[in-house]
C-alpha cells in the first residue's frame, strides 16, 4: 500500500477501462451493425462492422499471424507495465499513457482469443472513396496513448537538458 506522499500508479485501472469500454463497443457493434453502414456524421463517420485478421492497416503474416499478433501483444503488455513501473508515480501523463497503449493492445488481443475471425473494427471515417482503415476504441487508445507517451518523453528529456551556459 502506498504512503500518504506517494502517488499511486493507474496502470492497471486504466488499463482495464480501456478494455471494459472496446469490449462493450465492440460487442454492441456485433449485435446492432449489419452489412451497411449506418451514418453517424452522414457518410464522413459511420459506424460499419468489419473484422480485421491482420494488423495496423490490413498487415498480414500469413497462417500463424493471430498467434503471432496475439503474442506481440502480451509482450508489449508485459513491457508497459514495466515502463509505468520505472517511471515516475507522479508522472501522470507517463501512467495514463502507458496503460491506454496497454489497454488498447489489450482490447485487439481480446479479439484475437475469441475467434479466427480477428479484431473487430467499427468506425468508418473518411469522404467518398477516400477512408480511412476501419477502427476500434482500442485503437484510439493506443493511438492517444502513443502520442500521450511521445510528448511525455519529449517533456522528460527537456528537464534533464542541462542550462545554457551565461556568456562570459
Amino acid at each position: 500500500m502506498p504512503s500518504a506522499g506517494e502517488a499511486t500508479r493507474p496502470f492497471w485501472a486504466a488499463m482495464a477501462l480501456i478494455v471494459l469500454l472496446d469490449r462493450v463497443t465492440k460487442v454492441m457493434a456485433g449485435r446492432l451493425l449489419g452489412g451497411g453502414g449506418v451514418p453517424v456524421a452522414g457518410t464522413v463517420i459511420q459506424f460499419r462492422l468489419v473484422h480485421n485478421q491482420g494488423a495496423a492497416f490490413g498487415l498480414e503474416l500469413g497462417v500463424w499471424q493471430r498467434w503471432i499478433f496475439l503474442t506481440i501483444a502480451i509482450i508489449a503488455i508485459f513491457w508497459l507495465a514495466a515502463a509505468s513501473r520505472q517511471a515516475l508515480a507522479s508522472d501522470r501523463l507517463r501512467q495514463f499513457a502507458v496503460a491506454f497503449v496497454a489497454g488498447g493492445a489489450a482490447g485487439n488481443a481480446v479479439d484475437r482469443l475469441l475467434s479466427a475471425r480477428g479484431v473487430v473494427d467499427f468506425i468508418d471515417v473518411g469522404v467518398g472513396a477516400l477512408r480511412w482503415p476501419t477502427f476500434n476504441v482500442a485503437d484510439i487508445a493506443v493511438t492517444c496513448g502513443a502520442v500521450a507517451l511521445a510528448i511525455s518523453l519529449w517533456r522528460e528529456d527537456a528537464r534533464r537538458a542541462p542550462a545554457p551556459a551565461s556568456p562570459a
